[in-house]
């Protein structure tokens, strides 16, 4: 008849499934990896980033957190 699937066919079909699943489990761990390098990363940029805006020792601040190495922040200006 010719509505009706082989095994051949049937299995066939199977072990497409099956090789599309492990591919997409395998896509879903590098992802995954890359999900956690990417974060480590953008967290590294944004501490160097803050870093390097805080001000010398006489410059401009508004509180302690502006100054650079744990100075103080008194008149505006880092102490």
């Amino acid at each position: 008849m010719k509505g009706q699937l082989s095994a051949e066919m049937l299995i066939l079909i199977v072990v497409v499934l099956a090789v599309v699943a492990i591919a997409a489990t395998q896509m879903m761990g590098t992802a995954k990896e890359t999900q956690k390098s990417i974060g480590e990363q953008t967290k590294k940029i944004g501490q160097m980033a803050s870093e390097s805006m805080k001000s010398e020792e006489g410059d401009y601040c508004t509180d302690s957190a502006d100054c650079r190495d744990g100075r103080g922040c008194e008149g505006y200006r880092c102490i």
